[in-house]
């Protein structure tokens, strides 16, 4: 069993390595014909030498730490909002009809265009980036879980009332299990979310997080350090995508691998 599982992950490893390693030879190759100008492309020696000072003074780690914590408090706003919230819309539907419009109408507007109004209304410390971190992960939560207890066999709760399970029993038993992996798609969904939305709420008079080292650094003409701050964003949003799926066929292990 376990040289089984080494050669199947020695088999993904080979999948996703190619694409990876085309892009880092074209990036390569592009830069040492001097075809574009360093600036807009800082060869890979440049990168490197940028990386090591940003690593070595702890100034990478610095930024990582702030954005990592404005993402987790936002995350777990988002988890204790929009989870209840879809609850109420599945078993309360004539009444969560009077939210319905509201929640359509927050769902096309994109979080960046509320940075004013968050500005105005929360100022210009922590609240208003976590609120613009809310608002970009809260509709994949949302409508998965909906989605998810929407879905849920109406045979299935036929039986459990055959049963005489309780409505919590019921709940417990029967709708989350069944629900469960459109559930976790959509907080996986929603947590890379979250990372996308580093940019706008570091634009808010930020002073530390990755979203501020990029935009610092643009300001500062420092290309390199801005491809170092978005590689690093889309590094550590594949770490932990990587993590959470882990967690999940560890402590879910009938959830399938497909959809996730």
């Amino acid at each position: 069993m376990s040289s089984e599982k080494n050669s199947a992950g020695s088999r993904s490893m080979l999948q996703i390595l190619p694409v990876p390693a085309l892009i880092v030879s074209i990036y390569c190759l592009v830069s040492a014909s001097g075809m574009v100008s360093p600036y807009l492309i800082p060869p890979p020696e440049r990168l490197l030498a940028s990386l090591l000072r940003l690593a070595s003074d702890g100034t990478l780690l610095m930024h990582i730490v702030s954005s990592f914590r404005r993402v987790c408090f936002g995350f777990c706003a988002t988890l204790l909002t929009a989870i209840p919230l879809a609850g109420l819309f599945y078993f309360s539907p004539r009444y969560s009809g009077f939210l319905k419009g509201t929640v359509h109408l927050m769902q096309s507007i994109p979080p960046l265009a509320m940075v004013p109004l968050l500005i105005l209304w929360f100022g210009i410390g922590e609240s208003s980036k976590i609120v613009l971190i809310i608002l970009a992960s809260f509709f994949p939560v949302f409508l998965n879980t909906l989605s998810g207890l929407n879905q849920v066999s109406p045979q299935l709760l036929e039986m459990g009332k055959t049963l005489e399970l309780t409505p919590f029993q019921s709940v417990v038993h029967i709708l989350l299990p069944e629900a469960l992996p459109t559930i976790l798609t959509g907080i996986r969904i929603a947590f890379g979310y979250s990372w996308r939305a580093l940019i706008g709420a570091e634009m808010i008079a930020s002073s530390s997080g990755l979203g501020y080292m990029i935009l610092d650094a643009q300001e500062m003409a420092r290309t390199d350090r801005v491809v170092i701050g978005i590689l690093t964003i889309g590094f550590l949003g594949l770490v932990f995508d990587s993590l959470s799926f882990r967690c999940i066929r560890r402590f879910f292990p009938w959830i399938q691998e497909d959809g996730l």
